[in-house]
């Protein structure tokens, strides 16, 4: 009879922390989502910055590829002195996110081309101490289902970035400082959510040091190499597309004769914000398929839809809304698998290393080619072509993991799965 009693509590244990991990998810999702839409807050209102102070095409690079330099800067760093260790995580991240809410709001003060390009900096530095604790705080509640878990954080970071464009949409011919409050006070709430709701869970994880002197054994090992190279043949590809698409999508709607600043705004947090589909699909897929089939599968979608995009340029619209909106989805599907195939196939003593790695070489390149899709662009005389600069990164990547599944190592990764 004891035994009889003993069990049901124990399984209404199990269901009440199952219940309890997933809300935790919920809210840390969430914050992400609230904090995140200082990225591209700039990049929604980029038109009417260019307008209002006459910025050149240098500086409107430069107002995107702050935030990828402060990044990857403010990343490193945090794991040179081993930052998570130090402060809880739930309060870095509150912190960070309230730093990010501050040089947001900078924006409003109008402090010049100089001033905005290091507030938007500043903001890069500061979301680095929010989106990579989230990934590690996630992980300390699931084991089971981590996948799909990683997968949500990655899907809210990409309804985070998605939505000062929704914001520019709906304000529509009202000032640009609206977007800008906007994704101020939604950052402010997102840093109280991390810090009163944010908590460790019952998993916690060993320190993870980034340690300059085991860089050469990351690059000595085959799996991870080519699993590096499948994460910047992502990277290669997603942050340029989410920083020019705005600008691309005006130009097609103006060639099909629908020229509309708010409807361009609209599309372009229309396909960003899908996904967020993609994320959670990934995430499953990559369980029940493996990691390296699902990346693949996904970057080879995503590369289709950057050569294709260029051919329903002017139309039909409902085509061009379509190809769009797969590209959102498949472009960001694979991206939380690369993280977790590190953390899988890694030698354990330089795991934090080999992320550190990945992590700086993915988003160092971003600056590169943001820089070059203008670029690109201003060469061919328009934006009709210039996403096919793109397509080659998630067909290299792709086939990197196809290569990755076909060596004795890959059953390390999703249980056996590949």
């Amino acid at each position: 009879m004891a035994l009889w009693r003993e069990t049901p509590g124990a399984a209404q244990d199990v269901v009440a922390d199952d219940a309890h991990r997933w809300s935790v998810l919920a809210l840390l999702c969430l914050a992400v989502v609230l904090s995140l839409t200082t990225w591209f807050s700039a990049t929604a209102i980029t038109p009417e910055l260019k307008a209002a102070w006459h910025l050149s095409g240098a500086i409107e690079a430069w107002l995107i590829n702050g935030v990828q330099i402060g990044f990857v800067a403010g990343a490193l760093a945090s794991s040179l002195v081993n930052l998570p260790d130090i402060v809880r995580l739930n309060r870095l991240m509150a912190l960070s996110a309230l730093l990010a809410a501050v040089a947001n709001a900078c924006l409003l003060l109008q402090p010049g081309p100089v001033g905005l390009v290091c507030a938007r900096i500043f903001t890069g530095v500061a979301l680095a101490g929010v989106y990579p604790p989230a990934l590690k705080l996630v992980s300390t509640w699931f084991v089971r289902g981590r996948g799909l878990a990683l997968g949500a954080v990655i899907g809210a970071l990409t309804l985070g970035s998605s939505l000062p464009h929704l914001f520019r949409a709906l304000s529509g011919a009202l000032d640009w400082q609206l977007v800008v409050v906007a994704a101020t006070m939604a950052t402010i709430v997102g840093a109280a959510i991390f810090w009163f709701f944010a908590g460790e869970g019952p998993y916690p994880f060993g320190k993870a040091v980034f340690d300059p002197r085991q860089i050469g054994a990351v690059f000595r090992d085959r799996p991870l190499v080519l699993v590096n190279i499948g994460y910047l043949g992502h990277m290669w590809e997603l942050y340029a597309m989410w920083a020019w698409l705005l600008a691309y999508a005006r130009a097609a709607l103006a060639a099909q004769q629908l020229a509309s600043p708010a409807l361009a705004s609209l599309l372009t947090f229309s396909a960003i914000a899908a996904g967020v589909g993609g994320c959670l699909l990934g995430g499953v897929l990559s369980d029940r398929l493996g990691r390296s089939l699902t990346t693949a599968g996904l970057m080879i979608v995503s590369g289709l839809c950057a050569l294709l995009i260029g051919f329903v340029f002017d139309g039909p619209l409902w085509l061009f809304i379509l190809v769009a909106l797969v590209w959102g989805i498949s472009i960001i599907g694979d991206s939380a698998q690369f993280s977790a195939a590190v953390t899988e196939l890694g030698d354990r003593r330089f795991v934090g290393t080999a992320l550190s790695v990945q992590l700086g070489l993915g988003f160092a390149l971003t600056v590169l080619v943001i820089w070059l899709v203008p670029q690109v662009a201003s060469l061919l005389g328009g934006w009709r072509w210039a996403f096919l600069l793109l397509v080659p990164g998630p067909f290299i990547g792709a086939a990197a993991m196809l290569a990755l599944r076909r060596l004795p190592a890959a059953a390390k990764m999703a249980g056996g799965k590949r």
